[in-house]
């Protein structure tokens, strides 16, 4: 495979963004042959190259986030650096951005300056609370969207407290949603042949995702509770430990399911109680359904619960940890984990592209790069003199 044959070779991407939900998505597209140029400021670097562990003093987790982008410095608050993003601009086809509301226009770097110098430019705002509204210019992470969405108040065990997620989940579902939205801006832009702003709030993909919580409520004043890992739409489904200390998550969603489920565990008589005929009448009887699936594996060792699960076509899974998701064959067949060369670390692992397509995949081209690392060759291949680059550099422009 060549580089010209990724389904996003020739788009052009300046990822402006900090942290995770506006880099992520433009890692995204990068995964799939766009190319990306991530600009940083030239004393403050994205936070993300410091974030969690690291080896040799390098951080990690950029490794995976800057992968497929050359990076270059950038200072958007000077005359210099003010010029030379609106030549980049010019020849851009997306710009990711997260800064607060406002904060470009201050720099006089706002949509009407470069829709101005590029019609054609797609500008993605990812900030926690959109462009508008009382909260607009408040600080914000992804945390405070897990929290506001409803996702911390229905996770948990009843009586414990809301929890959040250990993990960027916010962002990294806005991330998902960003790189979405770009590509049908882009998509409306081959119609039109005018770009647009797209404008994302991290507050709302996390409420997109968590169901017909809305509706509910609207139609019923249903307000749904912390349920630990239950569920109030379908029984059993919970986890459930093994002989040999191990834990099995086990899903009933389908009726079909959760009757075979019943019949594996010795238990075909309940299939014939009247509350067994849908999942809200099972999951109000889960203690019943739990008590039976629960003692009957709790006798066996996770192969063996594994092994009469699939033998049976019932839906169940491992709980698995990192070490337990680098050996697993279904992983493995579908290559989900891939190892890359890295000039500072040698071969690493890490996640793959994002899914896979049969004519035009997405590729790992090279790890996150360090700091500025591409800053003369990016610009000297968008027309700057060296005199230029030294007089930028004089000005603390880059």
């Amino acid at each position: 495979m060549t580089t010209t044959t990724t389904p996003l070779h020739g788009l052009r991407v300046l990822d402006l963004a900090t942290l995770f939900a506006g880099p992520l998505a433009a890692t995204l597209l990068g995964d799939f042959g766009a190319e990306v140029v991530k600009v940083e400021h030239p004393t403050k670097p994205d936070p993300s190259r410091g974030h969690g562990p690291a080896k040799d003093g390098i951080g990690l987790w950029w490794k995976l986030l800057g992968r497929n982008k050359r990076t270059i410095t950038l200072n958007l608050s000077t005359p210099g650096g003010r010029a030379t993003l609106l030549r980049l601009a010019a020849d851009a086809d997306v710009i990711i951005e997260n800064f607060r509301p406002g904060t470009l226009e201050k720099w006089d770097l706002g949509w009407e300056e470069l829709s101005a110098v590029n019609r054609r430019l797609v500008l993605a705002r990812v900030t926690a609370f959109g462009q508008f509204g009382p909260y607009a210019h408040r600080p914000g992470f992804g945390t405070l969207a897990e929290a506001m969405s409803g996702f911390a108040a229905i996770t948990g065990e009843p009586d414990a407290p809301p929890t959040l997620p250990p993990f960027g989940l916010a962002d990294s579902i806005t991330a998902l949603a960003t790189a979405y939205a770009v590509m049908t801006a882009l998509a409306a832009r081959e119609r039109t042949g005018e770009g647009q702003v797209v404008d994302m709030a991290i507050i709302e993909p996390m409420l997109a995702v968590l169901g017909p919580q809305t509706l509910w409520f609207d139609q019923l004043g249903y307000v749904q509770q912390r349920t630990g890992n239950r569920s109030a739409n379908n029984a059993p489904r919970n986890t459930y430990r093994t002989a040999d200390g191990t834990w099995v998550a086990v899903s009933t969603s389908a009726q079909s399911i959760a009757e075979r489920v019943m019949r594996l565990v010795g238990r075909p008589d309940l299939i014939d109680e009247p509350w067994f005929a849908t999942g809200a009448e099972r999951a109000a009887h889960a203690d019943v359904l739990d008590a039976a699936v629960g003692t009957w594996i709790a006798a066996r060792s996770r192969t063996e619960v594994l092994a009469a699960f699939e033998k049976a076509e019932a839906a169940v899974a491992p709980i698995q940890d990192v070490r337990d998701v680098m050996d697993d064959p279904q992983y493995q067949a579908l290559g989900t984990v891939t190892a890359v060369d890295d000039p500072d670390l040698g071969r690493i692992r890490m996640q793959n592209v994002l899914f896979r397509l049969s004519a035009t995949p997405g590729a790992i081209r090279w790890t996150g790069r360090p700091h500025g690392a591409d800053t003369d060759e990016v610009l000297t291949e968008l027309g700057l003199t060296p005199a230029e680059l030294a007089a930028l550099r004089a000005e603390g422009a880059l």
